[in-house]
């Protein structure tokens, strides 16, 4: 028996249509596929057209910063402080280098340079593109680079670069005015970001950090330029394509005479002290010592762990300024403010006399207040007592017009705050009061405090700055100006002179009370400078580190060194038109008369009577 399979009859029409509606179906995904990407294509290349044009130059064109050269520092005579000189790189591209290590071998013949550098050059330049320039060896000098030079066809990849760095000609001799400048770091990047600069700063490696490098960083630094260039894919530069140069720093024409600052640290040599000197005419600072100093030209390229630590476990302390940070008893100093205060109280006048037995007692109370003479001055008058800087006159004197009334004046005359100098680094000193008392001690004020107070002893502190401040007032009837370093600025040759700033003015009603104490002044000095061809006033100071016992007898050779008197004095010249006022400290020196005496006698005589002839007040006053 057969059986026959029964064939399936193909439908061609059904399978047309059905391939009909897949084309369909299919052709409208593709068109709506299209749709999208001549969408997105449309966006890309028409709406949003601005935006990669933009991420593609981000891409292309990269802004590199050029660093301005920093401005100059200048003395009133025009002879640079502050410089920028050449310096000296040996740097490599890795890739130009036919064999690096074979190079750095040869090298490290010619220049000793050790293994270790040697290997964290190598990582070094594990960490940067092959195409960029890594620095092997830097400060180098001319020896050496002319050593490189006639060997320099042996090294491909190897080159000479040159730049600026600050340099101190006049190193430890200005120290403290000029500051430094030194490489920018962490706690530098976050105040730059915080003050909105950061972008001046990106191709700056170097800061001002002390002195007037700090303080006027902003006019020194300068603006930075702009390069535009093309970069390839992997950041190489392919070509410049638009450059704006960058604008030098302004220079700086300061107020001091480099020839009197260079015989002030002279003439503190092997001492610890300060000396200022100040035109009185404008408060412009002719001269600021602190000695001992150091050489700042340490801190520009780096200073050394070792040579960090010398300078910061030195007990001499020459980091600190003392001219503006040294706190000092300004003890018989200041006995001409007290003198015109109690003059222009009516506490005293010209002919109020005291006997002096060569002690004070408060009224009631046993302790003796001693004179620094033993036996006394018998009768003294105000004239008398500040020639002869009698204690037992200021003792009184003190106790008559209490510790609000000399407070309230000594502030007139700059004390107890900050002077306005042009200067970070600087503290106020301590003017005591009674409220300063009860916020610092917890303690009420004593009238033992004021007769303390009355010989610029017990809580009175003051900066030499401040002293010098002080006397220009008393120099100029109560005119005072603000301290300064800066006398001009500029470019290319285009200064502007700055003008002095001046607080409120001490006005007396007594007029006549500057006379009086004028003229003790320059009795003072008299015996001092006898010979000189000028008439200068003087006012010495002997300052009590610590205290004695009452009946106790100052004994230098007994007393460690470190405790023994601070020598003071404070002085102007010529006195009938001054054009300089000074402050001498010397720490643990003594008598203030003998041993700071002579240090100011020849600074005056440097600037009013060179050797040489030249007129250094013709020179101030240009």
């Amino acid at each position: 028996m057969r059986f026959y399979q029964r064939t399936k009859i193909r439908d061609d029409a059904a399978e047309a249509a059905l391939f009909r509606r897949r084309a369909v179906v299919s052709l409208f995904g593709v068109l709506a596929l299209i749709g999208v990407l001549l969408s997105n294509l449309y966006v890309i290349q028409v709406v949003d057209h601005s935006e990669y044009q933009t991420r593609s130059n981000d891409n292309r064109i990269r802004v590199i910063p050029v660093a301005p050269n920093r401005g100059l520092i200048y003395d009133r005579n025009g002879v640079l402080l502050a410089e920028n000189q050449p310096v000296y790189s040996l740097e490599v591209i890795p890739e130009q280098a036919s064999n690096l290590d074979a190079s750095l071998a040869e090298l490290s013949r010619i220049f000793a340079i050790p293994e270790s550098d040697q290997q964290e050059f190598l990582e070094r330049i594990k960490a940067r593109k092959r195409f960029k320039s890594t620095t092997l060896l830097s400060q180098l000098t001319e020896a050496q680079v002319a050593k490189f030079s006639v060997n320099q066809h042996r090294f491909p990849g190897f080159q000479i670069a040159a730049g600026l760095k600050r340099f101190y000609p006049y190193r430890d001799s200005l120290t403290h005015a000029l500051g430094y400048v030194a490489r920018i770091n962490s706690n530098d990047v976050a105040n730059l970001e915080i003050e909105g600069k950061a972008a001046r700063y990106a191709a700056t490696k170097d800061i001002g950090k002390l002195g007037v490098e700090r303080f006027y960083e902003d006019q020194l630094h300068g603006t930075p330029g702009l390069q535009e260039v093309e970069v390839n894919s992997r950041g190489r530069v392919v070509r410049t394509l638009n450059a704006s140069a960058p604008r030098a720093g302004e220079d700086l024409y300061l107020s001091l005479d480099l020839s009197l600052q260079k015989r002030a640290q002279e003439l503190l040599e092997g001492h610890r002290g300060a000396l200022v000197a100040i035109d009185p005419r404008d408060g412009g600072i002719l001269a600021m010592v602190s000695n001992p100093s150091y050489d700042p030209n340490l801190f520009v390229h780096g200073i050394s762990g070792k040579d960090y630590r010398s300078l910061l476990n030195d007990r001499s302390r020459p980091l600190i300024n003392r001219a503006t940070q040294g706190q000092y008893a300004p003890a018989s100093t200041v006995k001409p403010m007290l003198a015109l205060v109690g003059l222009e109280e009516g506490k005293i006048t010209e002919k109020t006399r005291i006997w002096d037995p060569g002690w004070w007692q408060i009224p009631g109370v046993d302790r003796k207040y001693r004179n620094w003479k033993r036996w006394g001055h018998g009768w003294v008058d105000v004239y008398d007592a500040l020639v002869k800087s009698n204690d037992t006159y200021f003792y009184e004197l003190a106790y008559n017009m209490g510790i609000d009334t000399i407070s309230r004046y000594m502030l007139e005359f700059g004390f107890g705050q900050y002077s306005g100098v042009d200067l970070k680094e600087e503290s106020a000193g301590i003017m005591p009061s009674r409220d300063w008392k009860q916020v610092r001690y917890k303690e009420p004020w004593y009238i033992g405090d004021t007769i303390s107070v009355g010989i610029g002893q017990g809580y009175w502190t003051t900066t030499p700055l401040q002293l010098t401040e002080a006397l220009t007032v008393l120099i100029n009837r109560g005119r005072h100006f603000t301290p300064h370093l800066l006398r001009a600025k500029g470019q290319d040759g285009q200064l502007e002179l700055t003008e002095p700033s001046e607080h409120r003015p001490l006005v007396l009603k007594n007029t006549k009370a500057w006379d009086i104490v004028h003229k003790a002044m320059i009795q003072t000095a008299k015996k001092r400078f006898a010979d000189a061809p000028y008439t200068a006033a003087i006012k010495t100071g002997t300052a009590q580190v610590f205290g004695l016992a009452e009946d106790a007898k100052y004994e230098k050779d007994k007393i460690a060194e470190h405790l023994r008197d601070n020598a003071l004095i404070i002085g102007y010249a010529p006195a009938e038109n001054p054009t300089i006022a000074l402050t001498v400290v010397l720490e643990n020196a003594g008598w203030g008369g003998a041993n700071a005496g002579p240090i100011a006698r020849a600074l005056l005589d440097h600037y009013l009577a060179p050797e040489d002839g030249a007129t250094r007040q013709e020179i101030a006053k240009q």
